[in-house]
């Protein structure tokens, strides 16, 4: 379990993590009613901390609010009030390595029932070491019995606590049977996700994703990939549905994510992916990922808020 720093957001004021408490009578604790995005905050080649895409984490918040109705957060705060919030919860942690930052927007008003409009919202926000949940050396997937939450159900595009049951499910299943992570199959049968992570597939020279109506999340480090792919390295990339057997013949796979960095994929129920060794595009785009999450890609200049 990675370590969480003392000093915490919640509110509007930093204190300490004991003192940030939610009632077990809110809505966020009686119905996951939060939403919620995490971060990546390191040091670049000129000592700076940096925050890679603040602006379009902050957006992911607003619109995860905005699909589940909890209309009262873009009211209270604009993205110059969380820059400025994500500042003081650094320099109050005197943050000197990479760390992570987890943002949530919690629905606080108690015994509400179920509804979310026009009720207290309290955002909170914490550091915790930067210990990614997959090895960047390789990881092994199993495909998931239980199937990823449809949108039509709870919206995929947001990030809703509770939604991560799901997640918790598969995870479990797939540490279980020893195995690193599940794989989510979306209703159709189609390749949708990690518990916590997108996946792309290496083919024919292209970068392959599932599309965003495969009840997946539209994964900012995913969009990262994407854009560095064909701004940066001139790969042809394609959205498109994919299925288990495709996987299975890939010449590499690997997963995505803030917390997931780029991990590669060498195994999948069983199934050497490629060679069973890290795919040379993989190794490329990780190598290329890891310089530009931490601030020292000039043609990304624009992801990067100094803290």
């Amino acid at each position: 379990m990675a370590t969480m720093y003392k000093k915490v957001f919640f509110g509007k004021n930093i204190v300490d993590h004991k003192d940030a408490q939610l009632s077990i009578a809110s809505s966020a604790v009686l119905y996951g009613l939060s939403v919620y995005t995490v971060f990546p905050v390191s040091q670049n080649e000129k000592g700076e901390l940096i925050a890679f895409r603040l602006a379009d984490h902050f957006k992911r918040l607003l619109q995860s609010a905005h699909i589940l109705a909890i209309d009262t957060f873009a009211d209270q705060w604009t993205y110059e009030s969380f820059e400025k919030a994500t500042k003081r919860l650094i320099r109050a942690n005197a943050i000197k390595r990479d760390v992570y930052v987890r943002a949530t927007v919690h629905v606080t008003s108690e015994i509400a029932g179920t509804r979310s409009r026009g009720l207290v919202s309290t955002l909170s926000m914490f550091v915790y070491d930067a210990e990614p949940i997959l090895r960047a050396t390789g990881a092994r997937l199993k495909t998931s019995h239980w199937r990823r939450i449809p949108d039509f159900a709870i919206p995929s595009r947001a990030k809703v606590n509770g939604a991560y049951v799901n997640s918790v499910l598969a995870k479990q299943d797939a540490l279980d049977s020893g195995y690193d992570d599940a794989l989510f199959l979306d209703s159709l049968g189609h390749v949708c996700e990690l518990s916590a992570a997108n996946i792309f597939m290496v083919r024919h020279g292209k970068l392959i994703t599932p599309d965003t109506t495969t009840d997946l999340l539209e994964g900012i480090n995913r969009r990262t990939v994407i854009e560095l792919a064909k701004k940066e390295l001139g790969i042809e990339v394609e959205e498109r549905s994919i299925d288990i057997t495709e996987l299975y013949i890939a010449d590499e796979v690997f997963a995505s994510g803030t917390s997931a960095n780029i991990a590669p994929v060498l195994e999948i129920d069983k199934r050497a992916i490629g060679n069973g060794s890290i795919g040379s595009l993989t190794e490329l785009i990780q190598s290329r990922h890891r310089n530009l999450i931490h601030g020292n890609d000039a043609a990304f200049t624009s992801y990067y808020t100094i803290l």
